[in-house]
């Protein structure tokens, strides 16, 4: 404590005190930022469990990246190709979407953050002081406290504070001195709100919340990753598809050029020769319609890549050709074992699970507010002061101990609280008998279109086969004018539809797969962004 004895323009030690604090305050920088993310990362950090999948690319885009982040240095590569894993990496940096979830995930962690401060010692300090004049007197003051609170999981809420003041008669014959006082109170609840499950409900609610939520953000991977795919595998096949319906047009213009002169030989009549300029035509009127569709896909995947739909860029060939050459094999396990793992890794179920928890956790703690409340809070002041100009100390004990009761004579509020509660459990019961049934179908609808994919992909390649033997055989008749171009013109239609569903086909049986990984919850996301089982 310090003294000052003033005796001219008192008013301008105010100012001056007023200035001091000022520039106390000011020089009290703290990096509220960085101190935040680091407390939120360690809580996700200690939430997040190995069969989650890798912790890679979930720190919001404010924060500098992690040594398992993803880094794009450039959006579009220099070659203008973006492979598949190029796509999926950029999608996870620059997607709308994706940057929400780690929002939330963080937001999520930040709240408890808050939720657990409440249990910790809160420490709190300030100062005061001013200036009284009248005819006879003037009179400055300055007072300081400091103290803490703290709750503890048996209720029991803590407070104390250490306060000053002093005051120095400027003039006049009033007494000057120093005054500091101790003050300590327990409250202690000894029937309702002193049940540890009780006091502990809102920080045991927070933490799960974002057990929860780091699980809701792995499965959001889990389906985002998946969706990034799809998208891609289909712009890939429709601009296989429109390749396709480009080489059908050039065969037809070849075939118009050939039954021509056929025709000027006198070995097809000329009729012949309109029919295949009218195939030709709708030839082109389809690769118009396919390139058309595959450039709608394109931009699709380009805003779920969250770049511009001006961005230019070509798909990897190569993608496409490695789903061809790879050996293509029917599921070797039975549907009822991938309801089985479903059901026993999806991370939604698990969270759904354990709400029932949560739920009959609720019911305890409403169960307790219809108890009496009652509560002992326990208060000491120890005082010291001083007098005169030797500052003689004298100090002051003083113990009080009250004892509270609430009769639970009207307990309507908490009543419907406690029924609301049973409610809220059986609600969460059903949700998860609905939740398991909805896994189990989407898990068996997904492991029949598997199936089917599978069967669909070997039919449309040999009937590709046959279409090409087919075509050449037609082509070699007619050179022989021994059948008319219809029959060639209907093995190239033949040939056509037979190239563009072998392409679906293959194209649908990979997403298949993916989409069984995905419902069965096996799936997850490396730090790449790719997928792995």
């Amino acid at each position: 404590m310090i003294f000052v004895r003033l005796t001219k323009k008192p008013l301008n030690f105010v100012v001056f005190l007023l200035v001091l604090v000022c520039v106390f305050a000011g020089c009290a920088k703290h990096n509220y930022k960085a101190e935040a993310d680091e407390t939120v990362y360690k809580i996700i950090d200690q939430k997040w469990k190995d069969d989650f999948g890798p912790k890679a690319n979930y720190k919001v885009s404010d924060v500098a990246p992690g040594p398992n982040d993803i880094k794009v240095e450039r959006i579009i590569p220099a070659s203008g190709v973006l492979t598949l894993p190029n796509a999926v990496a950029i999608a996870t940096v620059y997607n709308r979407d994706y940057h929400l979830q780690k929002e939330l995930l963080y937001t999520k962690a930040l709240d408890l953050r808050l939720t657990r401060h409440e249990f910790e010692t809160k420490f709190f300090g300030g100062f005061s002081g001013g200036y009284n004049a009248d005819r006879n007197d003037e009179i400055l003051g300055a007072e300081a406290n400091i103290g803490f609170n703290r709750l503890l999981a048996t209720g029991t809420n803590i407070t104390t504070k250490v306060g000053a003041a002093w005051i120095d008669v400027l003039r006049g014959n009033m007494e000057g001195g120093l005054a500091s006082i101790l003050t300590a109170i327990v409250t202690q609840p000894l029937l309702r709100g002193r049940d540890r499950t009780v006091v502990m409900e809102m920080l045991t609610q927070a933490e799960r919340n974002t057990l929860y939520q780091v699980r809701l953000f792995n499965r959001f991977r889990q389906q985002f990753v998946v969706l990034v795919i799809t998208q891609y595998y289909t712009a890939l096949q429709l601009a296989d598809a429109a390749k396709i319906a480009k080489d059908n047009y050039e065969t037809l213009s070849w075939l118009c050029e050939r039954t021509e002169k056929l025709a000027n030989a006198g070995r097809l009549p000329k009729y012949e020769v309109d029919g295949v300029r009218q195939e030709k035509l709708q030839a082109w009127d389809d690769y118009i319609e396919i390139e058309k569709e595959y450039k709608l896909a394109l931009d699709t995947l380009k805003i779920t890549l969250g770049v511009p739909t001006t961005a230019e860029f070509k798909l990897d060939e190569r993608e496409l050709e490695a789903l061809r050459a790879a050996r293509m094999k029917y599921p070797d396990f039975l549907e009822a074992e991938g309801v089985e793992t479903g059901l026993f890794r999806r991370l939604d179920l698990a969270n759904t699970a354990d709400a029932i928890i949560d739920a009959q956790r609720k019911v305890y703690v409403a169960t307790d507010a219809l108890q009496a409340d009652a509560s002992i809070v326990g208060t000491t002041d120890v005082v010291s002061s001083g007098h005169g100009s030797r500052q003689t100390l004298k100090a002051e004990e003083n113990y009080k101990i009250d004892l509270g009761l609430d009769l639970p004579l009207d307990r309507v509020a908490e009543q419907n609280v406690y029924r609301k509660a049973l409610l809220t459990l059986n609600q969460r019961q059903r949700e998860y008998e609905l939740l398991a049934d909805t896994i189990a179908l989407e898990v068996r609808t997904a492991y029949r279109d598997l199936v089917e994919a599978a069967e669909r992909h070997r039919l449309q390649f040999e009937a590709l086969k046959l279409a090409q033997k087919r075509f050449k055989d037609a082509m070699l008749l007619m050179q022989y004018a021994r059948v008319s171009s219809r029959r060639v013109l209907d093995a190239q239609r033949d040939l056509f539809d037979a190239q563009t569903k072998a392409s679906e086909a293959l194209v649908a049986y990979a997403v298949a797969m993916l989409n069984f990984y995905r419902d069965t919850g096996v799936l997850q996301v490396r730090p790449d962004g790719m997928w792995e089982l």
